[in-house]
This record gives C-alpha cells, structure tokens and sequence, in this order.
C-alpha cells in the first residue's frame, strides 16, 4: 500500500513512507523539546503559542497515514503537552513511533453492498488523465483496447487494486478476476502481480471478481430508475462539501502527471427530522418533542458530563427561540445508519434491491409492527396498499417519547427518509424524468428526425418556463417542471441512444445538420433568456454579460410598449418632436448590436464545444472495443424484450452465468495459471480456464459507481439464472445519482 500510496502525485509519501514518517515524526517531537528547554525561561503562554504554531507547520498536518504515540495521549491538551514537554525525563530519553496502515475502509450501504467514503483518497484519486479518450476524472477512459503504460496508471486504479488486494486478504479469498474495459484490464494485471507469489502454496475459498468500467454504461446512472434508494439520495441533502487538507496541497503543486483531487458528492444524506416531526397545531409539544430530539442526537461525553449539560442547556435555548427554529438544521438531521445505532442496517439492506411503491410498503410495515410492539394508538385511517400520508402520524406518534425514539430510531429514520423522496415537490419531479426518459428510448427506436424532436420539445419547454420564471422573479423551478439544467442531463440521454441505436453515428454526430443546427439554436436561446444557468462550465465568464443583455432585452421591451403608447396618445400635438434623437438613437442601437452580435458568436462557439462533447457520448458503442459487436444490444438478445430495458452489469451477469461467450471479458490468470497453460499444456496437463458461473462467491467492482437500480438488477439476474445459491456483493468507486453524472460530465469535475 505504500507503494500504491506513493504513486499518487498529490500525496507527499515516497516508497519508504512509514519509515520516513516515523523519522519525521521523531524530529518534530526533538525539536519540540528543544524549543521547550530553550524557552523554558519565557512566561508558560508564550511557549504555548509558539508550540502551538510550529505544529501547525509542515508534516504535523499529514493525514496520509496514521501513527501511534504510545508515551502521549491523543486526548491531551495544549497545556498538558506544555508541562510532558517541559519535564522530559518525566517521558524518558527516546521517543517510539509505530506507524501502521488501516486498510479496509469502505461505505457500506448492507453487507453485500458498499462503495468507498466520498472523502477517502481511493474515492478522490483521479480515475482518468485529461486525452482524447477520456470524460472526468471521475470516470475510466473509453476502452478503446489500446494499453497505456505503467507510468500513465492513473492513481485511481492503482489505490483501487491494492484495497481489493487487501479485501481478498482479509476474507480468506483466492480470486479468480475477470475484467471488461482497459482501465479494469489494468487493475486486474496489478492485482495478480501483487497476488502470483501470496497465491502459492496457500489454500483458501476461491471466488470471481469482476470488474467493470463504468464508461461502458453511462446510460443506466444517468437515468431516473425504479428504486426508492435512488430516490432517497437524490431527493435529501447531502453535507456540503469541503476542501480536504490533500486537495489543498495539491493545488499548491505542480502535479506532472495528472489533475488534481476530484470533488466527490458527499454520501452523507442528512434526513429533516426537524421538519417532519413539527406539529403546526400546538407549538408547545412540538418544541419539547424537539428538546428530546436534541438532547438524544447530541453525543453524550461521560468524562466531560459538566460541559456536555451547559451545551444542552445552550442548546436548548435555541430551540425555544422560534426564529433560529428553522436555522439549526443540522442539529436535528438523521442519517442512515448512525454510529451510536445501527439497527437501521437491516432496514437499508431490504430495500436495496426493491422498486420503490414495494420499499415503501415495506417502510410502511415495518412502522406497523413497531407500532404494535411500543403499544401506541394512532388516528389515521388505513389504506389498502400504500399512502404517503400514512408515515408521518406513526413517524411522529413513535418518536413523541424519548425511550421509544432510542429504541427505534433506525426505522424512525429511514421511514422519514422514504417520507421526503415520496414527497410530491420530489416525486413529481422524479417522475417527469421518467416519462421524458422513455419517451426519449421509444423515439430511438424510431428515426433520427424523431430523437432530435423530442430533444428540442425538451429544450424548448426548459426554456419557456425559465424565462416565466425570470419575468416572475422566481429562482425555484415549479413542481413538475423540469429545468434547463435537467434539459441537459436529458440531452445527454438522448445521445447515448441515439449512438446505440443508430450505427450510422460517427464523430459528426447522430443526427443531420439540419437537426443538429435546430438543436443549438434552441440551447442558445434557451441560455440567453436564461443567465442564471452561466454557472455551468462550459458557460464560464459569461455570467455578466448574459445577465446585461437580458437587462437590455427586457428594458427594450418595456421601452417599445411605452414608446408605441405615447405615440398614439401624441401624433396629433407633435409629429416631428423626435425627429432630432433619431441620429443619437441609431448610434446606440449600432453599438448594442454589435455587442449582441460579440455574444452570440461567443455563446454559439461555447454550444458547438458542447455538441463535440456529446459527439463522443454518442460514439460510446464505436469507440468501446467490448460494445462494438453489439453483443448487450437488442439485436443480439437471447432472452427476450426485458432484456432491453437493463442495464450493462445485468446483461453481463446473465450471459455469464448462462456461460455464453462475454466479448471483451479478460480472464487474468495467475504465474501457476499460466506456467500450466503454457508449459506443461503440451504434455496434455494444462488447466481449463475458470468461469464466473462456477464460483460460489461473486465480487463485482465497477470502476466510477454504481447505483441503487443495479443492485436491484444484479440481484435478478442471479434469480433468473436460478443461482441462489451465489453469495454476491456488488461494489463500486462511489453511488452515483443522476445529478453525480451530470456534474462528472458537464459540470467541474468534467473535462469538458
């Protein structure tokens, strides 16, 4: 791991690291003690001060890896490192440093489903150098078949071998690996170099692990599926994003082989229990119930239970001040599965791999019997099936005392969650996705002139209702109505299909001039009618400008109707009053036509960047060497219309374990492997090459991230393969929503 570590441009650790920290380690302690002996004359607080600022430089801000001091506790304060300082024979001569590597950390959403922490190196290593071939960093290149070099693996891949190294370590796995797509070749080659020799001679469970670039299907992330887990991350906030220590160095750098750490979408959803359990009709009650809330949210220090009571008290005060309610948001926000309770993980896991009317009918009855188990009565009427309106009483009746709301706050939690993604502001919303979507794949079925259509019916709607919205004064799209930002994520659809179902796509696009050249004249005017959108990359530095000419376009308008009104109201007292402003008025209207000219043609070289961009979305098929024979297509299905409609890790799955042939999928043997294969093969003693259906264990990596549709969809694959049999984890770089891929693709973490 050291050296996978070391290989990372932004990390500051050579092949030696744990050494070398450790030596660092030892010297800043020296010089510490030093500094105190030289200064032990001067007052107590300026010696404070002046330690307190040499830790804060140079390698007492390292966080790449973690050491153990076992002669001071990590609990001690600023004074308490003053006074061990300044007696060190209270400590002894030398100081011993261990330095260790803490593999193995992971998000995980159940056990059989986990992705690595936003925030984690594997998560922020780039995935991608910025060429031809490439998306985001975010994002493997396209797998075009040929290799790159040893000194062009991108950190991401090599940080990415090491952990499921490790990973096969801990369990006590020999894996058999499979890949598909060139960045996944090149984990695979990693691992059984790391593996050849670890193998021999050692007797463990075998397993497949397959691994998968995620640029083969960039459609299935990108589209709003039938999965309430999907709809859950999309619809709640998430904890904003911060800079980490790693990308502050590193934009401090001149990083020679690639770009920077890449910004992840943090995976800490923070579910509004503050909002869901208000009572509008009695205020009172509604402030004790958030009085215990808070008190059992806010983690209890017995060693400092003084302090903790002022901060309740505080705390409370707060609460009971009506305007700063609202403010402390945080305070009251759930998660998932918290530290202090992890009840909910039963919850999260049997939901998975559930559409969303059947999770949350599941929610719904799990609150049911929670219910009945605490011996509350609720008032609500029962409906066959399911109602939203159904959670929110039970939510509220079990977490009204404080006892009933420790025991069951799992539930609580993931029901309240299930309440705001089901919520008719998000809903809608979600559901508008979902009928543009299959409208966009019926009319790809279809011809070209329809697809582009569809996409401009798209554009043009985005834009009509933005420009009410900016006449109105409105910054919030109405319920239902999809925006110019989502019209994107729709276009990007749109060309993905049109490039699998259309083979006559190339560079120049899918479509013909003509309908390419409708399609930017509505995205241009879509923007200049709506400035607020220049926030996306690719419109850079001309916020103000748009802002300005909106200004002017609307100030013309007022301008015209009050001129056209004083005109016929005047004619008859002065006809030839104006006639000596004509001159000026023409002067100015030369200068704003020129500056509008300047914008357009600034704003259309901006849109033609744009259309090259989606171009190489559409080539996707082309330019993937696994895709190219159409082997996941329709055409080519053995199985019938359902399989059309899924995505790549179930089309895989299926032919695999149906043991058809997979196009593009590697086998990466290991040396005993190959000396068999190659060696003793012609005495009649070669070994057959081990498939995926055989393994009892099943390991599947996407590289980039998966979502909550392809758990679901993994999962059938193996019922319908009739494999229960199987123990199955899917796991990948990160959980991606559809808004996580339209910033990978078009927003800052994009190449484009």
């Amino acid at each position: 791991m050291k050296m996978a570590h070391s290989s990372y441009p932004d990390s500051p650790l050579g092949p030696d690291a744990y050494h070398e920290y450790e030596s660092l380690l030892v010297q800043d302690y020296e010089e510490l003690v030093k500094k105190s002996k030289t200064k032990s004359t001067l007052p107590k607080d300026n010696n404070l001060r002046e330690i307190s600022t040499f830790q804060d430089e140079g390698w007492s801000q390292q966080t790449s890896s973690e050491g153990d001091i076992p002669h001071l506790e990590s609990s001690l304060t600023g004074s308490d490192i003053y006074d061990k300082i300044g007696h060190p024979e209270d400590i002894g001569q030398k100081l011993v440093v261990s330095v260790h590597h803490f593999p193995m950390i992971l998000c995980p959403f159940s056990p059989r489903v986990f992705v690595f922490p936003s925030k984690g190196s594997i998560a922020e290593a780039y995935l991608s150098a910025e060429h031809k071939d490439s998306l985001s960093p975010g994002l493997p290149p396209l797998s075009t078949g040929l290799l790159s070099d040893g000194d062009d693996v991108p950190p991401g891949a090599t940080l990415t071998a090491h952990f499921l190294y490790h990973l096969a370590a801990k369990m006590d796995l020999k894996m058999e690996i499979f890949s598909l797509g060139d960045l996944s070749r090149t984990v695979g080659k990693i691992l059984m170099d790391m593996s050849s020799l670890y193998d021999v001679g050692r007797r463990r469970r075998s397993a497949g692990l397959l691994i998968v670039d995620r640029t083969l299907d960039l459609l299935t992330p990108c589209c709003h599926g039938d999965s309430l887990v999907d709809r859950m991350f999309s619809s709640l906030p998430r904890r904003e994003r911060t800079t980490s220590s790693n990308q502050v160095k590193g934009s401090q750098t001149q990083l020679k082989h690639g770009p920077s750490n890449l910004q992840r979408a943090p995976l800490d959803v923070q579910i509004p229990l503050q909002e869901i359990l208000r009572e509008e009709d009695c205020m009172t009650d509604n402030l004790r119930l958030l009085e215990s809330i808070e008190a059992f949210l806010c983690t209890w220090d017995s060693s400092n239970s003084a302090s903790q009571i002022v901060d309740l008290t505080n705390l409370s005060k707060k609460v009971n001040n009506k305007g700063s309610l609202n403010s402390e948001v945080e305070l009251f926000s759930g998660s998932f599965v918290s530290t202090e309770n992890f009840r909910g993980t039963p919850y999260l896991q049997a939901i998975l791999d559930r559409r969303t009317k059947d999770g949350a009918i599941l929610v719904k009855k799990w609150l049911q019997e929670t219910v009945r188990r605490e011996n509350i009565n609720v008032n609500m009427k029962s409906h066959p099936g399911f109602a939203v309106s159904e959670l929110q009483p039970m939510i509220k009746a079990l977490a009204r005392s404080q006892p009933s709301l420790l025991r069951n706050k799992g539930i609580i939690q993931l029901a309240a969650a299930a309440l705001v993604a089901l919520d008719e502001s998000h809903c809608v919303r979600w559901d508008a996705f979902i009928t543009a979507e299959n409208i966009l794949s019926a009319s790809a079925g279809d011809t070209t002139q329809s697809l582009a259509a569809q996409i401009g019916d798209i554009v043009n709607k985005s834009a009509l209702v933005g420009s009410h919205q900016q006449k109105d004064g409105k910054t919030k799209a109405s319920q239902g109505v999809l925006s110019f930002q989502d019209a994107l994520l729709l276009i990007v659809t749109g060309y993905i299909l049109a490039g699998e179902n259309f083979p006559t796509s190339g560079l120049d696009g899918p479509f013909s001039w003509q309908e390419e050249h409708l399609l930017k004249e509505a995205i241009v005017d879509a923007i200049l009618e709506n400035p607020s959108i220049a926030k996306l990359k690719f419109l850079h530095g001309l916020a103000e400008d748009l802002e300005a000419n909106l200004s002017r376009m609307r100030f013309e308008e007022t301008r015209q109707v009050s001129s056209n009104q004083l005109q016929i109201d005047d004619f008859d007292d002065d006809q030839w009053g104006s006639w000596g402003d004509e001159e000026t008025d023409n002067n100015n209207d030369k200068e704003q036509v020129y500056g509008d000219m300047q914008l357009k043609l600034e704003l259309h070289d901006r849109v033609d960047n744009l259309f090259r961009f989606l171009h190489k979305l559409s080539s996707l098929k082309t330019r993937n060497l696994p895709l190219r024979d159409g082997a996941f297509t329709s055409e080519s299905s053995f199985i019938g219309d359902p399989y059309t409609n899924k995505g790549l890790l179930y089309k895989l799955l299926t032919r695999a374990l149906g043991k058809y042939d997979v196009p593009g999928l590697e086998y990466h043997s290991s040396t005993v492997g190959r000396l068999f294969k190659s060696g003793f093969g012609r005495f009649g003693l070669g070994q057959a090459k081990p498939s995926l259906a055989d393994q009892s264990i099943i390991l599947v990596f996407v590289i980039g991230g998966i979502n909550g549709l392809e758990v679901r969809e993994v999962q059938e694959a193996l019922s319908e393969a009739g494999r229960p049999d199987i123990e199955l984890i899917i796991c990948g770089t990160t959980y991606l929503s559809p808004d996580d891929m339209l910033d990978l693709l078009l927003g800052d973490s994009s190449y484009f």
